[in-house]
């Protein structure tokens, strides 16, 4: 048993770093700065694909082509799942 010891921390350290560079690959994230915008902050994205924050936008003179706002992670697909019984 006294191997196993020394290999669960080990173990919990991968995953625990698995599961946050997976859920920091899914975030937005500025092109300039590289700054993740706040829940409730609009993101700009620009004609050639550049995305940027609320506070890098100030330096831009083009306008962009769309905004929209972020989201928190409550915000998206829920399924709510009903128990119906034959009577």
């Amino acid at each position: 048993m006294g191997a196993f010891d020394h290999d669960i921390p080990d173990l919990e350290l991968v995953l625990l770093r698995r599961g946050v560079g997976q859920r920091d690959a899914r975030r937005e994230r500025c092109g300039r700065c590289d700054r993740t915008p706040l829940v409730g902050e609009r993101i700009y994205v620009y004609e050639g694909g550049a995305t940027l924050c609320d506070l890098c936008r100030a330096g831009e003179r083009e306008a962009p082509a769309r905004s929209r706002l972020i989201h928190g992670p409550e915000f998206g697909p829920t399924i709510k799942v009903g128990v119906r019984r034959v009577a």
